[in-house]
């Protein structure tokens, strides 16, 4: 049977900042899960085609280095 209040209380969900990194933490988990084939080739074809640049990639590579220290 579900509890109300802790529902009302978010479900076990944190609030805020915290709230919203737990939410993407389990969003990538799930993209992780579903992920097929070679990341490095997705990249370059986002590159070839046009649809992410040179200067969005390296923006996306420094976030992933210091999202790295999180997860240690």
């Amino acid at each position: 049977m579900p509890n109300p209040l802790f529902d009302m209380l978010g479900g076990g969900r944190m609030p805020g900042p915290m709230g919203q990194f737990q939410q993407m933490m389990q969003q990538f988990q799930q993209f992780r899960q579903n992920f097929q084939g070679d990341p490095k080739q997705e990249v370059q074809k986002l590159l070839q085609s046009g649809k992410m640049s040179q200067q969005q990639l390296n923006q996306l590579q420094a976030m992933a280095q210091q999202f790295q220290g999180f997860l240690k």
